[in-house]
């Protein structure tokens, strides 16, 4: 008689919560937070619906400090994650089902959490005497005319949040003992309920999901990527189609977020480019043919960085004019020969690319035939 549809979110760095409080730091956020909506239909009633009220922010933050411990290190999953429960039906602990359903939630999104949590709120009847009865998984009259509500959450090895609510003076030792014992017997059981519903979380998050990526970089190539006024990464962001495309930890890291794997992956090979340095003696393959000289030609091996592959480097044979071997367009598989330390001018040539080529062939030959050859 308790129901609960919970829907977890991901968003990128952007999408945390802010917080705003007298005793929250400047820029303070949280990359998880749960919101919890108790609609009055959800008991068969009608009424007012606006803001949250203080119960409803009571319940979510239980429900949020006892999936916490098991939300994944920002460097494991870079995501800011969202878990909204929505009650439909109350007739029990509504704040346990936002954590059972909250967990299921974070595992169909694909989440790789630590472990998986449950919750079960227990309750009591004291008698006068001293005897006592606990309940376990109480429903409303049985909170409403009992002297206790005690709502534990958490794994197999143990508890990650609790909160009581007591209607008598005080509650023994012997009295939390048995309700610590019978709380871990309902949440293994809940447990396992659930493990027959999703008993790990999905391989891989789904299509509709927004792409996170982070990628290191040396820290005196990120005012390169940035460009000046942040032109280069502007234009990045917009040409690759993603979201968001920050630099993080002083310069060392940065953060792509795409709405998919392709936006992402262009973005990363752009941004590769940019802050790679060049290698002597490295083959660039399909390099674009930007100009045409009658010297040579210059080609794009990284985005934003030409290098010059004279006339003599194009080909095995003697070439008369440029245009016999490329045209403007054209893709060629270039050695880097050198860079100058002046002025960072790159030499690249074709014809040692062929050579290479044509050496590991004959050595695939058979010896007549590359002797003949």
């Amino acid at each position: 008689e308790t129901q609960a549809i919970a829907v977890a979110t991901l968003g990128c760095e952007k999408s945390a919560q802010r917080v705003d409080t007298i005793a929250s730091e400047e820029n303070e956020s949280r990359r998880f937070y749960l919101q919890y909506f108790f609609p009055p239909s959800s008991v068969g009633e009608t009424g007012r619906v606006g803001g949250p009220g203080r119960r409803e922010l009571g319940h979510g933050m239980l429900a949020e400090r006892s999936l916490l411990p098991i939300i994944p290190d920002e460097d494991v999953f870079p995501y800011t994650i969202r878990v909204e429960s929505t009650i439909t039906e109350s007739n029990g602990s509504s704040s346990m089902a936002s954590v059972c359903g909250g967990c299921l939630a974070l595992m169909d999104a694909g989440i790789p959490v630590k472990d998986m949590v449950a919750g079960v709120a227990m309750g009591l009847i004291l008698e006068p005497n001293g005897e006592f009865v606990v309940l376990t998984d109480i429903l409303g009259s049985e909170d409403a005319l009992g002297d206790m509500d005690f709502k534990v959450a958490g794994n197999e090895e143990g508890v990650t949040a609790f909160q009581m609510d007591i209607k008598v003076e005080g509650i023994t030792t012997d009295i939390m003992k048995v309700a610590l014992q019978q709380a871990k017997e309902g949440r293994l059981h809940i447990l396992k309920e659930m493990k027959r519903c999703l008993e790990q979380p999905r391989v891989s998050l789904s299509q509709y999901a927004p792409r996170i990526e982070v990628i290191s970089i040396p820290k005196n190539k990120s005012m390169e990527l940035i460009g000046p006024a942040g032109r280069t990464i502007k234009s990045i962001t917009e040409k690759c189609g993603c979201d968001s495309i920050m630099v993080m930890d002083g310069g060392n890291k940065v953060q792509i977020n795409g709405p998919d794997e392709s936006s992402v992956a262009s973005a990363i090979e752009m941004i590769e480019g940019i802050v790679a340095e060049p290698e002597v003696g490295k083959i660039y393959r399909q390099c674009p043919v930007k100009t045409i000289t009658p010297f040579g030609c210059f080609v794009t091996i990284f985005p934003g960085k030409d290098a010059l592959c004279h006339i003599s480097e194009l080909a095995l044979e003697r070439v008369a004019s440029v245009e016999e071997v490329v045209s403007e367009g054209d893709f060629l598989d270039v050695m880097l020969l050198e860079v100058r330390e002046k002025d960072k001018k790159m030499s690249v040539s074709r014809k040692a690319v062929l050579l290479l080529e044509s050496d590991s062939a004959e050595e695939k030959l058979p010896e007549d035939v590359a002797a003949s050859s």
